[in-house]
C-alpha cells in the first residue's frame, strides 16, 4: 500500500473533486510512504527547511523538515532534486510536519541541459499546480519525462508534452483540436488561434497573437512532434500560454535554456 493514515485512507478522486469545487481538502493526521519528489526547499530558521514536494496521491504540499540542514542528520542527503523518495508526514496545518525519507533509486543522474531542464519542469510545477491538488497521471509523467531527459531524449519535444498536460491538468486548457464555439474539431489546413480563455477558434485577419495551423494543434493533441512545423509553432503557442496563466511571471529556468540552446 503506498500511503496509510492513522484514521481511515482519503480517497485521492474525492479529495480531488473538492479542490475542483473549491473547497478545502480533508487533510489525513499521518500519511506513511508516499513515493514524492522534492521540487523546492529553502532555509527555515536555524537548522530546518521547507521542502515544496509533489506527491503521487496528493499532490503538492509544503512540509517542514526539521533539522535537516545540521551536519549529522539522516534527512540532510535524502531530500534531493530529481531521485524518487518515500516520504511520511504529520499534521493538519498547511506545513506538515516530514518525519521520514527513504531514497528509492533507480533512476540516473540529471546532468548538464537535462538538469536544467527538470528545474524548469519543477518551477512550472510549482507555479502552475495548486497545492492539495492530487495528480497521480502528472505524476507518473513527470517520472517518465525526468527518466527520458537522463537517457538524452529530444528536449524540446519532452518538454512540449509536459507543459500541454500540466495545463490540461490545471484545468486551464482543454482539447487544443476542438473548436468550443463552432463544436467542430480542427481541419489540418486552416489557421487557427487559441484564445487561453475560450480555447481553439479558427484565426481572422485582426488576431494579433500567435497563429497556427490546425495540424499542429492534432499533432499536439496526440502527442505527435515529428513534423518541424509542429515543433515551432507549439513552441511559440505554449510560451504564449504559458505567460498568460502565468499573469506574466517570468519562468527563470525556461530564460536559461532559451539562451543555451533556443528551446
Amino acid at each position: 500500500m503506498e500511503q496509510l493514515t492513522e484514521t481511515q485512507a482519503i480517497d485521492p478522486v474525492i479529495q480531488q473533486s473538492q479542490n475542483r469545487l473549491g473547497q478545502r481538502p480533508v487533510r489525513p493526521f499521518r500519511v506513511l510512504g508516499q513515493p514524492a519528489f522534492i521540487l523546492h526547499s529553502y532555509p527555515y530558521k536555524e537548522t530546518s527547511l521547507i521542502i515544496d514536494v509533489f506527491s503521487r496521491q496528493f499532490g503538492r504540499i509544503a512540509l517542514v523538515a526539521k533539522g535537516a540542514k545540521r551536519p549529522h542528520s539522516q534527512l540532510r542527503g535524502a531530500l534531493q532534486t530529481f531521485q524518487p523518495l518515500t516520504l511520511s508526514w504529520s499534521g493538519k496545518s498547511d506545513l506538515q510536519t516530514l518525519t521520514g525519507a527513504e531514497w528509492v533509486g533507480g533512476m540516473p543522474p540529471l546532468e548538464k541541459n537535462a538538469l536544467l531542464c527538470g528545474f524548469y519542469l519543477n518551477e512550472i510545477i510549482v507555479k502552475l499546480l495548486q497545492r492539495d491538488d492530487p495528480q497521480p497521471l502528472l505524476f507518473d509523467e513527470y517520472v517518465s519525462t525526468l527518466n527520458q531527459l537522463a537517457h538524452i531524449e529530444p528536449v524540446p519535444i519532452l518538454l512540449r508534452r509536459f507543459e500541454l498536460n500540466l495545463l490540461k491538468m490545471a484545468g486551464v486548457v482543454n482539447d487544443l483540436s476542438y473548436c468550443t464555439r463552432q463544436r467542430c474539431r480542427v481541419s489540418s489546413d486552416i489557421l487557427y488561434v487559441v484564445d487561453p480563455e475560450s480555447g481553439t477558434r479558427p484565426a481572422q485577419d485582426s488576431d494579433n497573437g500567435i497563429k497556427v495551423h490546425g495540424k499542429t494543434l492534432i499533432d499536439m493533441q496526440a502527442g505527435d512532434y515529428a513534423d518541424v512545423a509542429t515543433q515551432m509553432q507549439s513552441k511559440l503557442l505554449m510560451r504564449s500560454l504559458l505567460a498568460h496563466h502565468l499573469h506574466g511571471n517570468p519562468i527563470y529556468t525556461r530564460q536559461i535554456l532559451m539562451d543555451l540552446q533556443n528551446l
